[in-house]
């Protein structure tokens, strides 16, 4: 089936020439059409312009029947791209939600055997068909809010098992949803209280058989490590990184969330391909990440719901760096995936202009799970992943409108999601 949208007010984020992303100033650019529309094929999208240059040449460059729909006073958007996530789990945490309105810190939940060790624990009671249902659901929420593609990370099994567990569930939702889907082996997100007194040989165990039997089943397109005060010392990370690269998996890094880590060091260093959360960085951050093709990725929902500082998204900008934003859909710290919200809350809490913020939750982050090449833009060729919106008045009313779902039509690969 072939798709026309016709009338558009506004295409969005549109590029003749696709960009791998925008950085410093060129954040602040974002094209768009008016009175356009949008012409796709199959899985692709094949062309898109100003209504006036709409004629039967365009037409006729699809084959398939063309099924039309009048946009006129509404908005197209590529689907929000969702970087880092960890939606594959058991349970919720909502008691520990109450320790924290009572002021117990991340850290200190952590080492009382809450946080990713609870999760960690129910995890491992579930069935893989179990985890598959709940995260089958949270993924179709996360698509009626706009999201197209997303980066699922394991991390709540913590034994050899049971991450292999959480990553099979990945391969499946991979194959049986119409999301773009990339997978993360994320086995250092926490030390299991088993080994608590001895983190070197969790991470042995780590190095030695995770990675190895990940990597024969072809589960993971990431290695991922939690390098921050209380959890893995970059010694750690660099050891596990390594492993992973040998294994062909490329290393994403969370960093920086507690304290000055040196995970942004050590992730440029391997090359990650993002670094995560920094909410503690600094002008030697900065300074690294500018000689790097590391995309800085912050996290809003975490960084909001845990009650801690906002990282320098501004001073960040200004000196060069390109800014990608995710949900960091979690139990613990961002129970949610909507990545309107984020989009609003890089505006309100990052002082991001709103070209800025659709930038970092499309383009951007498309780029920092390694699929810019495919989503992140209206561009030919690209998957035709991308939302038809209610009537809103103009872009400035996607963020500004943080409590509301702007989303009327999404569709992935062509086809009619919502």
């Amino acid at each position: 089936m072939a798709l026309l949208i016709k009338n558009i007010k506004k295409l969005v984020q549109v590029e003749y020439e696709p960009v791998a992303y925008r950085a410093g100033k060129e954040m602040a650019h974002l094209e768009t059409i008016d009175d356009a529309f949008l012409l796709t094929e199959g899985e692709k999208i094949v062309d898109f312009g100003p209504m006036k240059k709409l004629t039967k040449a365009t037409l006729n460059q699809v084959q398939e029947q063309v099924e039309i729909i009048d946009a006129t006073g509404k908005m197209v958007f590529p689907s929000f791209c969702d970087s880092h996530t960890h939606i594959v789990y058991a349970g919720s945490r909502e008691i520990e939600y109450i320790d924290k309105i009572k002021g117990l810190s991340y850290e200190e939940i952590a080492k009382r055997g809450g946080g990713i060790n609870n999760t960690a624990r129910l995890l491992a009671e579930a069935t893989e068909q179990e985890l598959f249902d709940t995260a089958y659901d949270r993924l179709m929420e996360m698509g009626s809010y706009g999201t197209g593609a997303v980066e699922i990370k394991s991390g709540y099994g913590l034994t050899t098992e049971t991450e292999l567990k959480m990553l099979r569930v990945i391969r499946r939702l991979k194959e049986e949803t119409p999301f773009i889907i990339k997978s993360n082996f994320l086995g250092a997100h926490a030390v299991p209280l088993e080994y608590k007194g001895r983190q070197t040989d969790y991470v042995d165990l780590i190095i030695n058989e995770m990675i190895p039997m990940v990597a024969a089943e072809g589960l993971a397109d990431f290695i991922d490590v939690f390098c921050d005060k209380g959890f893995f010392t970059p010694e750690e990370t660099e050891r596990i990184l390594m492993q992973g690269i040998k294994y062909g998996m490329r290393p994403k890094i969370h960093a920086n969330e507690l304290d000055y880590s040196g995970g942004i060091q050590v992730g440029v260093k391997y090359n990650a391909l993002s670094v995560d959360h920094l909410e503690f960085t600094g002008d030697e951050e900065i300074e690294v990440l500018l000689k790097s093709e590391t995309m800085p990725t912050f996290l809003p929902g975490a960084a909001f719901f845990l009650g801690m500082v906002y990282g320098p998204v501004r001073k960040m900008i200004s000196a060069g760096l390109p800014i990608a934003l995710a949900s960091d859909f979690n139990p613990g710290s961002s129970p949610s995936g909507n990545m309107q919200l984020v989009l609003s809350m890089g505006c309100i809490k990052y002082k991001m202009i709103p070209e800025e913020a659709i930038n970092a939750t499309t383009l951007n982050t498309a780029y920092a799970m390694d699929v810019q090449d495919v989503a992140g833009s209206i561009a030919k060729g690209k998957v035709a992943n991308f939302y038809i919106t209610k009537p809103i008045p103009n872009i400035e009313f996607m963020p500004y409108s943080f409590g509301s779902n702007k989303v009327e039509q999404a569709f992935l690969r062509g086809k009619r999601f919502v």
